[in-house]
């Protein structure tokens, strides 16, 4: 049996009762419109694609895919669920620990 606690209160839920919200977020890098010359067209980018393998090979993998796309699913109760929708990105929490 699959059991699924509230990633918001850690409060049990009932995965056939219908109280379980679930949420996907999706954050990546926004990128710009991109336009490339005739000379970047023409031009040898070897040596700069050799030396971003090359630091991409020393960088940590979680931080490079921090940097890029990330995919989370978090499972909620109706009262955290409730809480998401009111402050989505928890300004209202920070607010308050500052004042």
């Amino acid at each position: 049996m699959i059991r699924y606690e509230c990633d918001g209160c850690g409060c049990a839920l009932d995965a056939g009762d219908g109280n379980r919200f679930i949420v996907k977020m999706e954050i990546f890098a926004a990128a710009g419109q991109v336009e490339f010359t005739e000379e970047e067209l023409r031009r040898d980018h070897t040596a700069e694609i050799r030396s971003l393998i090359e630091r991409l090979g020393q960088a940590d993998p979680d931080d490079i895919e921090d940097r890029t796309y990330r995919c989370l699913s978090f499972d909620l109760c109706p009262a955290c669920q409730r809480s998401l929708l009111a402050d989505p990105l928890g300004t209202e929490r920070r607010s308050a620990d500052r004042g």
